[in-house]
Formats: structure tokens, C-alpha cells, sequence
């Protein structure tokens, strides 16, 4: 087989097998015999004249250049179906489907709602919609949107900026109640802490006055966290204070579950944006839900323009 002969059916054949890790499993899901999946592979393989996977009895594995090679089929395949997609009437240019990636605690206590309201809004937009606080790569996952806490370096990606996430450090009052009162920062510095993981810097607090003078303060504890439900869990059970998104804490502080501590002081809020595909900004579906969603986030508690 011919490099030239390398068809879009190859390519994707390959991509289902990478993603599911099992000819088998593609076998079924496309309703192709075995032994198509298994030709097929390996024509592009002898094409290609590199090996693209490694394979066990029970599980197939990417070497180096399957990996590669794969980057470059998602985005092939996402270039065909965008182009056309454009082929297609008004009607069908709001259907198809539009995939997003969340930060987890605000795709659950938030994004979520938006999700439902935009497609009760467009019907015939399927929505694929992943929660990680890892930060993935839109191109290789095959991700249109992701919404994200934090600095960004991902320069390639089309960049929207919603607004800056407001923090705050919260406890419980019968928390509170244990370890005495907290009237200036210093006061935190033998108190135990909720701290969360992969955080740079999570080691100390920065606390800015009203005169803007900073605070630094030892932040330290025996409960480490690696998601934000978890922190939020650890300060209603009472196991430490610690700094939280507005967004995170807004219905425990109004129904009193969490006060504020040291309410006079404030923490450096931490940027939110979207991100977009390049070669998805083209896409109707996208589009829309790109300023859908933007505008709907700018109304969650604690986030400002």
C-alpha cells in the first residue's frame, strides 16, 4: 500500500483503536469485523512503514510514533469535519457536537447549569462535557472549549478572558469556636490549614490590608487536597481554615455552614479564562456556545471583570 493511498477511513480507524486501547471494543462500536480493524491498521502501518502501536493479548499501547502520528490524525479528522461542517444548511450548522473541559468543582457547582440552559436553548447541540483540574491539550483530547483557572500558557489557543475568581479564607464556625477567635494574621500562624495539592506557593498566605500592606503567613496542615469539593468538605467537617473561591463557599456562607476569617483582608484573585480551539472557532455550534457560556459565567458569585 501506497503512501498516497492513506484514506480518512485508515485514519480514523487508527484514532478509535488509540482512544480504546482494544480492536475488539472498535470492532463492536463500529460494527466492522475484526479482521477489517486489524487490515486496516496494518496497511497503514506498512504505508507509513513505522509501527504505530504495540500489541499484547489484551491490550494495544502507542509507541513514540503512534503517539505522534495521532496528534495528527485528531486534527486531520477535526479539519475534515470542520470543513464540512461549513458545507452544511443554518439548520444543521447549530447541530453536532461541542466538547468542553471544566476545572472540576466549578463545572459541578456551576458550569453545569449553563450546560443544561444552553442546550435546552439549541436542542441539536450534543455536549460532551469533562471535569479535570489537569491541564490538558485541547488539539490531542480533541477538546473545542475549556475553562480554566489560573495563569495560561497555552499561546497556540484562541484565549477569552472572563473576568478574575475572588478568594477568601473560610472555616467553621465550630472551628472557630475550638481554636478561639482570629483577629490579625499573626494569629493564623499555629492554626491548622486545609491545604490543597499542586498549588504552587501552598506553603504560605499573602494577605494584603487595607492599607496595602502584605501579610505573610505559614500555612501549613496535616489534610492535603487535590480538588476543590474535597477542600470545601475538609472546612464544613471542621478539619482546618484555608483560602476558597467565593464561588466555592457562596451557599455556606450565606446560610452560615461557613464564616469568614479575617474578613478584613484579602487574597490575590486568580484569573479565569477560555480557551478555543483554532481550528474550531469557525464552527456555529461553538461559537455559540463560547458566548454562552462567557456570558453565563460572568454571573457566579465571585467572579469579576
Amino acid at each position: 500500500m501506497e503512501q498516497s493511498m492513506i484514506s480518512l477511513e485508515r485514519m480514523r480507524t487508527f484514532v478509535r483503536i488509540a482512544e480504546r486501547g482494544n480492536l475488539a471494543a472498535v470492532a463492536r462500536e463500529t460494527g466492522a469485523g475484526q479482521s477489517t480493524i486489524t487490515r486496516h491498521l496494518r496497511e497503514l502501518e506498512e504505508a507509513l512503514g513505522v509501527s504505530l502501536l504495540t500489541r499484547t493479548t489484551r491490550r494495544t499501547a502507542l509507541t513514540d510514533e503512534g503517539t505522534h502520528y495521532y496528534a495528527h490524525c485528531v486534527q486531520i479528522l477535526s479539519l475534515v469535519e470542520q470543513a464540512s461542517q461549513e458545507m452544511r444548511d443554518t439548520r444543521q450548522a447549530t447541530a453536532g457536537t461541542v466538547r468542553i473541559s471544566c476545572t472540576g468543582a466549578l463545572g459541578v457547582l456551576h458550569v453545569g447549569r449553563l450546560v443544561y440552559a444552553f442546550q435546552d436553548q439549541n436542542p441539536g447541540i450534543r455536549v460532551v462535557f469533562g471535569l479535570t483540574d489537569e491541564r490538558i491539550d485541547l488539539v490531542r483530547d480533541g477538546v473545542d472549549i475549556a475553562v480554566r483557572l489560573g495563569p495560561l500558557s497555552d499561546c497556540a489557543m484562541k484565549l477569552r478572558t472572563l473576568g478574575e475568581s475572588k478568594r477568601l479564607l473560610v472555616a467553621s464556625p465550630e472551628w472557630l469556636q475550638r481554636n478561639g477567635p482570629v483577629r490579625r494574621p499573626e494569629d493564623l500562624s499555629d492554626r491548622e490549614g486545609v491545604r490543597m495539592s499542586r498549588v504552587q506557593g501552598s506553603d504560605q498566605l499573602v494577605l494584603q490590608d487595607a492599607t496595602g500592606r502584605n501579610h505573610i503567613v505559614p500555612f501549613h496542615g496535616r489534610l492535603i487536597v487535590d480538588h476543590g469539593l474535597a477542600a470545601r468538605d475538609a472546612f464544613l467537617a471542621g478539619r482546618g481554615y484555608g483560602p476558597a473561591h467565593r464561588w466555592l463557599v457562596e451557599d455556606c456562607l450565606r446560610d452560615g455552614r461557613l464564616v469568614p476569617v479575617l474578613p478584613y483582608y484579602t487574597l490575590s484573585s486568580v484569573p479565569l479564562s477560555m480557551l478555543i480551539a483554532p481550528e474550531r472557532t469557525n464552527l456555529t455550534r461553538v461559537r455559540l456556545c463560547v458566548d454562552f457560556l462567557a456570558e453565563g459565567i460572568i454571573g457566579i458569585p465571585g467572579i469579576h471583570r
